[in-house]
């Protein structure tokens, strides 16, 4: 049997895991800079801005009054341009509130997950502390809470872009459309605030039409809270984010391949 000379090359094995697993790693390392550079074009851009601000910032605000008032122990009930929020703290709804943190609690220790026990944990203990909070003390800080909520939970919300692959997040592509909203809340808004640090008519200071006072004045005039504290706090809390972002940045961004699909 005759047998050709040189024998043909063997065909590479395709490894659609291996290819997958490398493709998660690079958008893991560029997605989140890139959605906040993105982002930051936008708010440069006067017609730019104004989309982001309206159809996606002001939404993540809105929500950052209503979770601040459900936590410190007020119904609220979040819009486009305003949240409702009720006029006195109720405990019916922040006991409510406290078994469904202390639910998730109980859940996450039958099933064995950390990170829902941690979760239920946080929320029991902010909670907790909300109630406790004097009254003028926590309309304060539901006022606070609108561009202080866009941060944090703008944040929260481009973490979620480092979901478990196969999860369902990962799968439905959800995250990132959570990591376009994110990136546009906190860019929108930290960039006022960093900016304000040496130009105060940055400040959205005045009144707003069909809703009153803007959050600025009513923290200044309203809560007595100096012009200077409120930048520095606001700052604050976007600098804590940011490094709580590359943190998380540069461990999922530099995980091997193999870890990053297990």
């Amino acid at each position: 049997m005759l047998r050709p000379p040189v024998l043909p090359e063997e065909t590479p094995v395709w490894d659609g895991e291996a290819r997958e697993a490398a493709l998660e790693r690079k958008f893991r390392r560029f997605g989140p800079p890139l959605a906040l550079l993105l982002a930051k074009l936008f708010e440069l851009s006067p017609f730019g801005h104004f989309l982001q601000r309206t159809f996606l910032s002001m939404m993540i605000h809105e929500l950052g009054h209503a979770v601040s008032a459900w936590l410190l122990g007020y119904p609220a009930f979040p819009m486009l341009w305003v949240t409702s929020i009720a006029e006195s703290r109720s405990w019916p709804w922040a006991a409510c509130l406290l078994g469904a943190f202390g639910f998730l609690v109980y859940l996450g220790r039958a099933t064995e997950r950390r990170w829902l026990v941690a979760l239920g944990s946080a929320l029991l203990a902010l909670e907790l502390l909300g109630v406790l909070q004097p009254a003028e003390r926590a309309r304060a800080l539901i006022t606070f809470g609108g561009d202080g909520g866009a941060l944090v939970l703008g944040t929260v919300l481009m973490l979620l872009f480092y979901v478990p692959p196969g999860s369902p997040l990962h799968r439905g592509a959800l995250r990132w459309g959570f990591l376009v909203i994110g990136a546009a809340s906190f860019v929108d808004v930290f960039s006022v605030w960093w900016r304000a640090r040496k130009d105060r008519d940055e400040i959205p200071f005045g009144l707003i039409e069909g809703v009153g006072l803007s959050d600025p004045s009513k923290l200044t005039e309203d809560h007595g809270w100096p012009v200077a504290t409120l930048v520095n706090r606001y700052v604050a809390l976007g600098v804590v984010c940011l490094v709580v972002l590359a943190v998380a940045w540069a461990y999922f961004g530099s995980q091997k391949s193999e870890e990053t699909s297990s």
